[in-house]
């Protein structure tokens, strides 16, 4: 609950009470605070009811600090990937799909397989950024206790709300079956063997019921984190990245990937974020990360690696576009070992190579023409925009 009192000793304000660590309810983990502070809470002593906020009372999980107060900053790296994110705002409609609409339309503009291709794709993209919101604003969010934190997650959450509204838009353009597309995670086992594996991480976090607070609830936490940050966002999205984008570096449906490589940038900062998070848990957690833990991390990347590998095979059943299945176990590979070394695990496919190193460029891509030639990739709003 929201207390606006001001410092001093005033008469607290009728109906309101401080929140240890939440201003609309207790953070995970914590129990809901009496009308009256417990005389015996330290910090809730008469002289520390309305003291203000020190950076070393903040913690990520079961912070002890009022989650209101934004500063003093404790976490900048959260801060300036929040303010990063916000300079990179685009939305779907200010993309041209014009020549998309031509070719899908042609008799001959595309392949069977290429159109498999973008429609599997579609079938999966569709639904999943909406599961990744709901995770961030159901779940995540409540147990998050760093302000910092939180106002990043706010924007990743609009983010995907802007993929969501993207993939609409080009299922809109194409003039494809929405209820087929948006759909298919119920009707396409490769699609919802995926989505089945995420639900119970999902599920954990969004229980009413779930708190933080104890070494094995912010294990689950933890894990949930993980699999977000490195699983869904990390790995789970790059099979679809490469080849729509492998369908724009031939000059086919460029308004898509276009759109999918503002995606895929924002998509990597949100990847980078979580792996930050997760770190800086570990860091004032380290109790948590147990050899029993990673081994159950690890098995989590085996089995997606493996889901993610039969969504490749049922997209691309054939060669298509200079691309086949088997490139992409070796792709998923080289990325699974990547997200364990940035959490510090153990790589799990030793002498895995990447077979697209053009995709780390498109990631990387900045204050260049993109290779669509149809506008700057580094989109940014007016006021962020250096003119040097």
């Amino acid at each position: 609950m929201l207390n606006f009192e001001e410092e001093g000793k005033r008469n607290p304000v009728p109906g309101l009470a401080i929140a240890p660590t939440s201003g609309f309810m207790p953070a995970a983990g914590a129990a809901a605070p009496a009308a009256a502070p417990a005389a015996t809470d330290e910090r809730f002593s008469a002289g520390n009811a309305h003291r203000r906020i020190r950076v070393e009372d903040k913690q990520i999980i079961n912070s002890k600090a009022d989650v209101n107060q934004l500063v003093p900053f404790k976490y900048k790296w959260a801060w300036e990937k929040y303010i990063a994110a916000c300079a990179n705002h685009w939305m779907p409609q200010e993309i041209n799909m014009g020549r998309d609409i031509a070719l899908w339309k042609s008799a001959d503009g595309l392949t069977e397989d290429e159109r498999r291709v973008i429609k599997r794709n579609l079938n999966f993209f569709v639904t999943a950024d909406s599961l990744a919101a709901n995770n961030i604003v159901l779940g995540t969010y409540r147990h998050i206790t760093a302000p910092e934190c939180r106002q990043y997650l706010l924007r990743q959450a609009f983010e995907e709300a802007i993929h969501t509204h993207a993939y609409q838009y080009i299922v809109e353009s194409l003039g494809l079956d929405e209820g087929e597309i948006f759909n298919a995670y119920h009707e396409i086992s490769s699609i919802r063997e995926k989505d089945e594996f995420l639900i119970p991480f999902i599920d954990t976090l969004t229980d009413p019921a779930f708190k933080t607070g104890t070494p094995e609830a912010d294990q689950k936490l933890l894990k949930s984190l993980i699999v977000f940050a490195c699983v869904m966002e990390g790995l789970f999205f790059y099979v679809g990245f490469t080849q729509i984008l492998a369908l724009g570096r031939q000059n086919k449906m460029t308004g898509a990937a276009e759109q999918y490589q503002y995606i895929l940038r924002d998509e990597s900062m949100h990847c980078n974020f979580g792996i930050d998070l997760v770190n800086q848990i570990k860091m004032e957690n380290p109790h948590l990360w147990t050899a029993q833990f990673r081994e159950e991390i690890q098995e989590i990347f085996r089995k997606a690696v493996e889901l993610e590998y039969r969504y490749a095979e049922d997209t691309m059943p054939r060669g298509v576009l200079g691309l086949n299945a088997p490139m992409f176990k070796e792709y998923l590979r080289y990325i699974a070992n990547r997200r364990c070394q940035q959490i510090g695990l153990d790589t799990l496919y030793p002498g895995a190579n990447n077979p697209f190193p053009w995709m780390s460029e498109m990631i990387d891509l900045k204050k260049e023409r993109n290779f669509f030639e149809t506008r700057v990739i580094e989109y940014q709003t007016g006021g962020a925009l250096s003119w040097d």
